[in-house]
């Protein structure tokens, strides 16, 4: 692995990867890794990762090129453990777990979404080096136990992070600033993708899609999302690892969202966490009772529930 600065806030970072497809010699796939971007509060920042099209299939085209090609949009929200891959080599706890890192996600994800821009979102803190916490879209603990309310901004904060994030990497005019009004480029597409704790994220949009859907300015931002994909989602607390409130259920089935839930015997089939499946048994069924457009899909059912499925569904779905 290489990496060159190519500013303060961006690197570009190479990797031969076996699998991926080079169209010439020598070009390799190219993720873009965007530091510190701001979000929709000064104290809310992230790092991404960005995988353009053209980038995703080995192409040495120019970012320009790659902004005119497609105006879709795919953003990864990892689970707990997931990090750059240089962090997660020097952690023991992470170091076996590299093939998944957010580097090796994001090019995944590229053959699963051809055409499409990939971001994978960062948590923002990583409790011991591996309880991933996305405070900045959820209030959390320190273990990435969430307390979802109405408000507390993850569309907001997406927009702002998707908005930045563009500037930094040269994709003009696709998603226009906060303070621009109700712009979106046209043709712009969304589609949302959480792994384990980062369902979290999805959790947290689905508590706050009436209140968006309502805003003057993130209307038109949420209008463009087009699919949810829930993957074995799971966290440490109690509860509330599948969304149950019919409110907001409803505000989603209503939203004609597609939703696709892919799930392992890890998460709803252990007798440890009962209430992990019970949840996802009643988010799938009050779903299919108000009409929404979902998919679902039991992966390794006949193997033994292994954190090594849990993660392979990121292949698999």
């Amino acid at each position: 692995m290489s990496a060159a600065a190519s500013s303060s806030s961006t690197q570009a970072l190479e990797f031969g990867v076996p699998g991926v497809q080079e169209t010439r010699p020598g070009c390799l796939p190219r993720l873009r890794r965007l530091v510190n971007v701001p979000g929709c509060e000064p104290d809310r920042v992230n790092d991404l990762l960005l995988l353009s099209p053209s980038e995703s299939h080995g192409s040495c085209g120019t970012d320009t090129e790659s902004s005119e090609n497609c105006n879709s949009h795919v953003v990864f929200f990892p689970g707990d453990i997931q990090n750059f891959q240089q962090d997660m080599a020097l952690q023991p706890d992470g170091a076996q777990w590299l093939s998944w890192s957010l580097e090796l996600v994001a090019l995944t994800l590229a053959r699963r979404f051809p055409n499409r821009h990939i971001w994978v979102i960062r948590a923002s803190r990583m409790y011991l080096h591996k309880f991933s916490c996305y405070h900045n879209f959820v209030e959390s603990n320190l273990f990435g136990a969430p307390e979802h309310s109405t408000d507390y901004g993850a569309f907001r904060h997406l927009r702002a992070l998707l908005s930045n994030g563009m500037e930094q990497a040269g994709l003009s005019n696709l998603l226009p600033p906060k303070g621009v009004g109700d712009r979106v480029a046209p043709g712009f597409t969304l589609a949302v993708v959480g792994f384990s704790k980062g369902c979290v994220v999805l959790n947290q949009m689905v508590y706050e899609l009436a209140m968006t859907r309502a805003d003057p300015e993130l209307g038109p931002f949420v209008e463009c999302l087009s699919d949810m994909y829930w993957l074995d989602g799971g966290h440490p607390g109690g509860s509330e690892t599948w969304v149950t409130d019919k409110r907001a259920l409803g505000e989603l089935a209503a939203s004609r969202v597609a939703v696709h839930v892919h799930v392992t015997p890890y998460e709803v089939r252990d007798p440890m966490r009962a209430w992990v499946g019970r949840e996802h048994g009643r988010f799938v069924k009050k779903l299919e009772e108000l009409g929404a457009r979902l998919s679902q899909k039991l992966h390794f059912e006949d193997e033994p529930a292994s954190i090594e499925n849990h993660f392979r569904i990121i292949q698999d779905f």
